[in-house]
């Protein structure tokens, strides 16, 4: 029996419960549910309702029935693997119960001669006689029977009676909990207990009803204590007191000067935020997050610069090589040439790695560009003011923490993303974080011209690319799968690759996951550089870096992808001054969702607008990049059909924020849903 008033109950081990020996654990883990509360969000997906019972003239063939029976006759056949075989009666005919490898004391013992059974099961039909096989469900106490059974979507290995038995007990020693939220919050659910709720959600009779309170208030438990979580992690980073940087305005306006187009008003306002929290105190710890081609990476440069210029060293951290490159680069000839910069690259000789690490200790180097190797333990900064990561919204919120300890207090953290998300995701995924947003494009940028067109007109499309080569443009070809697929009718990089060679003989290269790292920085390189026209790749091209002379991306089966996926792939295109066209290509007989996709992306260039339209077709945890992305996997709330319990927490947070509400009785919550180490420090 569960200690009443403590919720360290739900967080013992499966082993704890009556009848869960190690195989059953075992299998449970399999599941990831690896606890007493883990289990309480495997829910019930339907019901058998054995609360009736029929006669046995009444019984239907195929359906689950229960039955008053009495056993009148065994039979126990000598020959092995036969089954054993009890014939029961009532009123108005004859059952067979069926047994198979079960030994005849076990028979004996549940269905004893002459006495009244209750028993349930699936009625088969047998040589015209009505019959059970194996059944689970039987006892002489029919209220153990007559019941309605939730059916679950069980591990192999567990039966539903032994799955409803454990969900049953821990419903029934489920500990009493202290509440922890405020009576206005508990108002907006009926007053509903948490305990209440939970044995509410397991009731068969509410399967599926999203909108009554108890299912609410379960959604809303999981969202807050997120949200407190990373409220605890941002009060943690402001409490931080850093050195103040002293930022030189005029060397601003110099470098922003020197630029070949205007800075937004969404850039001066982000870059503004970005001031403030480097000239502050307090450790800054922002998310700036833009549409493709926003101009997020001038923004973060300027903040570098201004970070050097105030004695401190700056990091700027890339996914792939060819983009800290291509940052690099621009670095070189946007600063002053007396600003010193380099590169990590995993292909310099050990020598010049070694020499560049010393001077990075040395304080010699301004600023230093690479990839995730600039953060390993050997490499020493020395004086290291502000780290700046790019397309990293793979990090979670642990691994930000622990990166912006690494910096030490004095070293401010700026993270980018170029993946618009939805409101309610942002707020999950990045509320430990302040958020800065570019939504507006430059001017320069013209708006890419987006066509679909049917896989058949293939040759139109052709002579449309003959026409852009032509012209001197380059194209990229993206294709789903890397080779053909038996089961997948989806093209295959290799195979269009092989056809379009052929009608452009050393204009194509090709470009995918299975591709050498070395190889693919050479290719991604020389396309580049326009050493060819035409580069077919999967979809490892969406993310990261600028081919000014690409304006045309065609992708083959259009449909299969995420209308966010979709958008970034798109976004490779149209970083020149050239008009830029993206081709949707698609099979025909395509579903209704399908054609809202494609529909949605012809109509529209906002990645904000197209990243909300996307969730709601697709739902929560299948947008671009969250699958790997560290991000909380709620079990009940949805940021789709829950939005405004996300805005009621956000705003539950805000509330506790400013009144600097003491959350220590908000620990059960954080234990239980989202166990992050913030919680310790929590008396």
């Amino acid at each position: 029996m569960a200690n009443k008033s403590n919720y360290e109950y739900l967080l013992s081990d499966l082993s704890n419960l009556k009848g869960v020996g190690a195989k059953t654990t075992n299998l449970l883990k399999k599941k990831k549910i690896n606890n007493i509360f883990d289990l309480l969000w495997k829910l019930p997906k339907t019901y058998t309702d054995r609360s009736h019972s029929t006669k046995i003239k009444d019984l239907k063939i195929g359906e689950n029935q229960t039955i008053n029976i009495t056993p009148i006759k065994y039979q126990f056949p000598r020959v092995r693997n036969l089954p054993n075989k009890v014939s029961c009666t009532d009123e108005t005919g004859e059952i067979d119960c069926i047994f198979f490898n079960s030994y005849e004391g076990y028979v004996r013992k549940i269905l004893p001669l002459g006495r009244n059974i209750t028993i349930s099961g699936k009625i088969g039909f047998f040589r015209n006689k009505y019959q059970l096989t194996n059944p689970k469900y039987l006892s002489e106490d029919s209220t153990l029977i007559k019941q309605k059974h939730n059916t679950y979507s069980l591990t192999q290995g567990i039966s539903e009676k032994v799955y409803n038995k454990i969900i049953n007990q821990i419903i029934t020693n489920l500990p009493i909990l202290n509440e922890w939220h405020s009576e206005n919050i508990l108002n907006k659910f009926e007053n509903i207990k948490w305990n209440d709720a939970i044995i509410e959600l397991h009731k068969p009779e509410n399967i599926g009803k999203f909108r009554k309170n108890f299912y609410q208030r379960l959604a809303f438990d999981e969202i807050f204590s997120t949200f407190l979580a990373n409220s605890e992690i941002r009060k943690k980073i402001k409490k931080i007191k850093k050195k103040r940087k002293v930022l030189n305005k005029t060397k601003q306006i110099e470098i922003i000067d020197k630029l070949e187009f205007t800075l937004t008003k969404d850039q001066k306002k982000t870059l503004q935020e970005i001031n403030n929290d480097l000239s502050s105190s307090n450790k800054m710890f922002r998310l700036l997050q833009g549409d493709v081609g926003s101009g997020k990476t001038i923004v973060s440069l300027i903040a570098a610069y201004n970070t050097i210029n105030s004695g401190f060293q700056a990091a700027v951290m890339a996914p792939t090589e060819i983009l800290a490159r291509q940052h690099y680069n621009f670095a070189k000839k946007l600063f002053p040439k007396q600003v010193n910069i380099e590169l990590i690259s995993g292909k310099s000789e050990y020598k010049t790695k070694k020499e560049v690490l010393k001077k990075l200790a040395n304080n010699e180097i301004d600023i230093i560009f690479g990839t995730h190797a600039i953060f390993q333990k050997k490499v020493n900064f020395n004086n290291l003011g502000l780290i700046i990561i790019d397309e990293q919204h793979k990090f979670g919120v642990n691994q930000r923490k622990r990166l912006s300890d690494k910096g030490g207090n004095n070293c401010d953290v700026l993270l980018m993303t170029a993946t618009p998300i939805p409101r309610t995701l942002t707020m999950t995924l990045y509320g430990d974080m302040d958020l800065s947003i570019i939504r507006e494009k430059p001017k320069s940028r013209k708006p890419i011209k987006t066509y679909s067109k049917l896989e058949s007109k293939i040759d139109d499309v052709v002579k449309f690319i003959k026409k852009e080569i032509k012209s001197g443009n380059q194209i990229f070809w993206v294709c789903p799968l890397i080779e053909e697929s038996k089961k997948l009718d989806h093209s295959s990089a290799v195979k269009k690759f092989d056809y379009l060679n052929k009608l452009f003989p050393k204009q194509v290269s090709l470009l995918h996951g299975k591709t050498d790292l070395n190889d693919k920085e050479i290719i991604l390189d020389n396309f580049l550089k326009n050493k060819f026209q035409i580069l077919v790749s999967t979809t490892i091209i969406e993310v990261g870096i600028d081919f000014p002379n690409a304006n045309v991306i065609i992708i083959e089966n259009a449909n299969k992808f995420g209308l966010s996926q979709l958008h970034q792939l798109r976004g490779r295109v149209g970083r020149g001054s050239k008009e830029s066209t993206c081709i949707l290509m698609f099979k025909s007989n395509l579903s209704e969702n399908a054609k809202k996709r494609i529909n949605i992306l012809k109509d529209s260039n906002d990645g904000f607008y197209i990243s909300e339209e996307d969730m709601k077709i697709r739902g929560f945890g299948d947008i671009l990049g969250f699958k790997q992305s560290g991000i909380k996997n709620f079990k009940l709330a949805d940021p789709v059909h829950n939005s405004d319990l996300f805005l009621l927490a956000e705003k539950e947070i805000r509330r506790i924020e400013n009144q600097n509400e003491d959350i220590s009785k908000f620990k059960p919550l954080i234990k239980l849903y989202d166990r992050a180490d913030i919680i310790n420090d929590i008396a």
